[in-house]
């Protein structure tokens, strides 16, 4: 699915291509997850870098970027680098490497002492935001700032709220479905991309009211007027609205 004539949607993943950069674009990995879960005494299967390197080679194989655009929280704690991250980190940057794709990272608020890493693996950091080419990538913790070095940019691109959408079927079954929300901040263009991460189900962002939502841009737009964009079932389907969402619900 086209989203802009530069954006793509890729069917069923939560995974955005652009075209003039070459770059796959994701976000919210959460590396090292089941591994911080399992110490805090909650045991699940360990299958989300498998999940998400699938996913990623997928994408690959499909658009053949060179380019892998990680758009904040590519670990999982806060306020250390657990020894699981740092070992998905490490698998994660030889498989970027055995991918032949140039891995960039802007930071998210899950990302302390990443930079540490930067010289060893080479890997290219942004502290809080980046513009790259014509789009602006920021990961969502904090506001967008907009100045000179800004001007003329086609969208904003950003991660942290995990969105998702509740629906429910005839017969009440409920269901949640990672989504990518597509509307306009400052009249600029703004996509935010859904968790790359396999156990991140997401903010319902059509049940949960707008004060409770991570991110303060939503402070300052009509959620309302956002596209949500499901992906499930191998299937990337534009769903209409937010407020027409809410009504059904």
């Amino acid at each position: 699915m086209l989203l802009t004539e530069d954006i793509e949607l890729l069917d069923g993943m939560p995974v955005i291509f652009i075209k003039s950069l070459n770059a796959i674009v994701v976000a919210d990995m959460h590396l090292g997850y089941e591994g911080v879960m399992a110490k805090k005494g909650m045991l699940i299967p360990k299958v989300n870098f498998k999940k998400m390197t699938e996913t990623i080679t997928a994408a690959i194989e499909k658009t053949k970027a060179s380019k892998l655009i990680v758009d904040g929280d590519i670990k999982n704690e806060f306020s250390k680098v657990d020894e699981e991250e740092f070992n998905e980190l490490y698998d994660f940057i030889m498989f970027c490497r055995n991918s032949q794709i140039e891995p960039i990272l802007i930071k998210g608020n899950h990302d302390n002492f990443v930079e540490r890493y930067k010289e060893p693996f080479k890997l290219s950091v942004f502290r809080q935001q980046a513009v790259i080419g014509k789009y602006l990538f920021f990961h969502g913790e904090e506001m967008p700032k907009l100045d000179k070095s800004t001007k003329g940019i086609k969208a904003m691109i950003m991660g942290h709220e995990h969105p998702a959408i509740g629906i429910v079927d005839a017969i009440g079954k409920h269901e949640r479905l990672k989504c990518l929300l597509y509307g306009t901040y400052k009249r600029i263009p703004l996509l935010v991309l859904p968790a790359l991460n396999f156990f991140a189900g997401g903010t319902e962002i059509n049940a949960v009211p707008k004060e409770e939502l991570l991110a303060p841009v939503f402070k300052y737009l009509d959620i309302g007027k956002m596209h949500a964009i499901a992906i499930g079932y191998g299937s990337t389907i534009d769903f209409g609205t937010i407020k027409e969402l809410r009504k059904i619900i």
